[in-house]
């Protein structure tokens, strides 16, 4: 049983900053005063655990992992002070780590679905005939935990840019089935011919969207879909052009794409888009990162506390988890200092506390 007191931010419904006494029990949840209870933090500022809303455990560089892998990014993750995953598709069957008391909360959206040669080979379900996607739409929400991930656009080798992947018409049924079976939908997608078909349709939300125009953006905002821009995977978009030689069309574009994509965050931002922090680890981004999303965010246009709050208090809401309050389970990250003064603090939390149990602290 433990005591830490601290600042606490954002949780719990609380205005202005306030020094509090959390008191964890046996079972890990946050509980009224617990005498003798040993205290482990005393000073710091005290966060929700804080949250990945666009990552891949069991997705590497060459594709699937094994589960010992799997197991170690979602350490890695852990130990950076990401409680909760929301995994926007994996290869692999996490759902053996999902029991595991040692590691995040892991949101499954079971594969990406997308069409034959148009995403990354081996990771996705690939449907040869669109009009499937509906079927296998349904197939993977009662594989998940409430999400289903789908490949919005990718390159068109055939006319050298990237191009949708899916009829308007389709994405209409496909997405009024997974909201049928009480689930959400998101899509990946990097350029602007995609998106008013998967919106307009009713998708709940968005990654990358680099390609969003205001007018889109309007619409997102009127609908209440979200967006998970995933700043530094789009930090990776000119080294992708520079590899892309045989392409030079979709090179240009997707150095467009990267030019204009801290605008297109803080028009969202303006426009009233909810936004969320999502590092895209898995593959090409190593994992860890959430900290370099966050201030990534930040230098986008959100303020450091908005910021903060899409990757813990704001994202926890939006995923239908809790913060931290009495009868809450105890998932928290502490700092020494205001995060919300510098950002670069959260690169070394001083404690990270999964279910009730420390795992991860520093001197």
């Amino acid at each position: 049983m433990y005591r830490l007191r601290g600042v606490l931010l954002g949780a719990g419904g609380q205005d202005g900053d306030r020094t509090v006494e959390l008191f964890v029990d046996a079972a890990g949840m946050l509980v009224d005063e617990i005498p003798g209870a040993e205290t482990i933090i005393d000073g710091g500022f005290i966060v929700p655990g804080l949250v990945d809303a666009h990552c891949h455990i069991g997705l590497g560089a060459s594709g699937a992992v094994d589960l010992e892998e799997a197991d170690a990014q979602a350490r890695v993750d852990r130990d950076a002070g990401t409680l909760l995953i929301r995994d926007c598709g994996s290869p692999l069957d996490t759902t053996p780590l999902q029991i595991r008391q040692d590691l995040p909360e892991i949101i499954r959206a079971g594969v990406h679905v997308a069409r034959p040669k148009r995403y990354i080979p081996g990771v996705a379900a690939e449907l040869d005939d669109p009009w499937l996607l509906p079927e296998v739409v349904a197939e993977q929400a009662a594989a998940g935990d409430g999400w289903v991930k789908l490949i919005g656009d990718w390159i068109d080798r055939g006319i050298g840019d990237l191009a949708p992947l899916w009829p308007d018409d389709v994405l209409v049924a496909a997405i009024d089935a997974a909201h049928a079976a009480g689930a959400r939908v998101t899509a990946h997608v990097f350029g602007a011919d995609a998106l008013p078909g998967l919106i307009r349709a009713g998708i709940d939300c968005i990654e990358h969207g680099p390609g969003l125009t205001d007018d889109l953006i309007t619409e997102m905002a009127r609908r209440g879909t979200a967006l998970v821009p995933t700043l530094i995977n789009i930090e990776t978009f000119p080294g992708i052009a520079d590899a892309a030689t045989k392409y030079p069309t979709y090179a240009a574009h997707m150095r467009e794409l990267h030019a204009g994509t801290a605008g297109v965050v803080r028009r969202a931002v303006e426009a009233g888009v909810p936004v969320f922090a999502g590092t895209d680890a898995g593959g090409g981004i190593v994992h860890g990162r959430i900290a370099d999303e966050i201030i990534a965010l930040h230098s986008a246009g959100l303020s450091a506390a908005d910021a903060l709050g899409a990757a813990s208090w704001s994202a926890r809401d939006w995923l239908g988890r809790p913060g931290l309050h009495l009868g809450a389970r105890a998932d928290l990250v502490v700092y020494r200092s205001d995060p919300r003064a510098d950002l670069s603090v959260l690169r070394e939390p001083a404690l990270v506390m999964l279910r009730g149990r420390p795992v991860h602290a520093t001197g």
